[in-house]
């Protein structure tokens, strides 16, 4: 389909409902049935039609990312019913002694897991809930600090499944070594760097400041549950398991280390690759699969030989792991579907987006901040930072490539890292973004409220990476970039240690 204005309204509409109704699943079921009307020029039957067999593709396309999903649900379950959690939960209450270190802690964790940030969302989640709801932090602020230390460790991480999508965005015959280029632009990935630089403020000061004061607040003397959250947290309070907390680590340990064997065996390590081509020519989502159902085995043999649980008890964790998955794996079916219909086989999005940006691009010098805020849009509006990235990169090296050769040189990178920078950032404040809805199942937060108190934050880092994109491109010096924005965000975090006043304790 050619490229139209039209293209738009399915995200936006889903967006704007998904806001304004707190209904995820309504809304973006009527933004994928809008635009397959757009598609099939109101055609009521065709467009029932093509949502399915939009859907179906993706599902099919992703199907290793959903059984992974399955099979971790699985995992967290048989470890809560071993008593594994509550063990670690007891010990880390002992060791943890405030909130900051309970979150602190979590940060830590996120940055530590940086091959991939599914894994990183669930695996943080999973470890780390047990210990800040003893704390009563709220489930939004854990889910904050997972979501900025996901996506904003993957994409300035040599070695992770973000790497190899990038390079693989370069267009086969640019003559450029897209691993080296994805090297080049991570000091420049102001986002990413801003994120964390902020959110450890937000986690060491406690000043909480918008929507997010207002559910810190709401938590400070009860812990609030999200109601489709309920079962889960009663099974945990439940579980009579004599399981120690080598029975978290092991598992934990196993998943891990088999996920990262898992990309270098799919990425060719066997038939003779270097491990930083093996991560480059990885497939990420077979990987996630093949390491959590290898976790699956070993658990079954670490707990029912010792009978941590009995058999009929290892069986249920099957079923309940499935339906704790269920909200994460319908939402991503529908957000999968939602880019699809956006996708160039059908309102192509991208496309007009891209025409766009190639339209208004005589002033080289503005072209990184261009992209950044483009690809915030294009991100924000499909959910999906890879395929923003994998849209704007080869425009971006289209329209440098006509450029002298040493304006070319010196903007080619700051330009890809602002692609990066504003595809994460995009990503990060979308309510349909994959990455965002696997934060919300890892806290078990409600989807909404953690887009809600999260945006905010966004804002700020966005606004300060903007002027740090300005002037890189003015002065055509990422560097100098780099100081605009950290003078920026501290500036920024200055005046909320001044204006703002930490929560009292509960």
């Amino acid at each position: 389909m050619e490229a139209s204005a039209l293209s738009i309204l399915p995200p936006i509409l889903t967006i704007i409902l998904a806001l304004w109704t707190k209904e995820v699943y309504f809304s973006l079921i009527l933004g994928i049935f809008s635009g397959a009307m757009i598609f099939t020029g109101g055609n009521f039957l065709q467009s029932i039609t093509t949502f399915f067999e939009i859907m179906s593709s993706k599902i099919g396309g992703n199907v290793h990312i959903l059984a992974f999903l399955v099979i971790l649900g699985i995992l967290v379950a048989a470890i809560t019913r071993s008593g594994a959690t509550r063990a670690y939960g007891e010990w880390a209450r002992r060791v943890i002694s405030s909130k900051r270190s309970a979150l602190g802690v979590t940060a830590f964790l996120g940055i530590l897991i940086f091959i991939d940030d599914y894994f990183n969302c669930l695996t943080v989640g999973t470890v780390m809930r047990p210990v800040t709801d003893k704390f009563k932090i709220a489930r939004a602020k854990l889910a904050y600090v997972i979501d900025s230390t996901a996506a904003s460790v993957c994409i300035i991480a040599p070695v992770s499944s973000w790497a190899a999508a990038v390079g693989s965005s370069l267009p086969q015959d640019s003559l450029i070594d897209g691993f080296v280029l994805f090297l080049k632009t991570i000091p420049f990935n102001f986002y990413a760097i801003l994120t964390m630089i902020f959110m450890a403020f937000i986690v060491v000061s406690g000043r909480d400041f918008s929507t997010m004061r207002k559910a810190v607040d709401e938590n400070i003397d009860e812990l609030k549950i999200p109601a489709e959250y309920q079962d889960a947290v009663k099974a945990e309070s439940s579980t009579g398991g004599n399981g120690k907390i080598v029975d978290l680590v092991l598992p934990l340990a196993v998943l891990i280390s088999v996920c990262v064997y898992g990309m270098l065996y799919t990425g060719g390590i066997h038939d003779g690759k270097s491990i930083a081509d093996a991560f480059a020519d990885c497939d990420a989502a077979q990987s996630l699969a093949l390491g959590s159902f290898i976790a699956l085995v070993f658990i079954s043999l670490l707990y029912l030989p010792r009978g941590v649980i009995n058999f009929s008890e290892y069986c249920e964790c099957y079923a309940q792991g499935f339906k704790a998955m269920v909200p994460a794996i319908f939402i991503l079916c529908l957000a999968w579907t939602l880019s699809g219909v956006c996708g160039d086989e059908y309102l192509n999005l991208g496309g007009y987006v891209g025409a766009i940006v190639q339209q208004h691009t005589s002033l080289a010098i503005f072209l990184p901040v261009v992209f950044f805020l483009v690809a915030i849009c294009l991100a924000f509006a499909t959910g999906t930072s890879w395929g923003t990235f994998g849209i704007l990169i080869p425009i971006s090296m289209s329209i440098l490539m006509g450029l002298p050769a040493e304006q070319s040189a010196n903007l080619l990178v700051i330009c890809i890292a602002a692609i990066l920078s504003g595809s994460v950032c995009g990503d990060h404040a979308s309510p349909i973004s994959d990455t965002t809805i696997l934060a919300s199942a890892g806290a078990q937060c409600n989807h909404i409220e953690h887009v809600a108190t999260q945006v905010p934050y966004v804002i700020v880092v966005a606004s300060c990476c903007t002027v740090g994109f300005l002037v890189a491109g003015v002065t055509e010096n990422g560097w100098i970039g780099l100081a605009a924005s950290l003078a920026c965000i501290g500036v920024v975090m200055a005046v909320i240690k001044a204006k703002v006043n930490p929560p009292a304790e509960g």
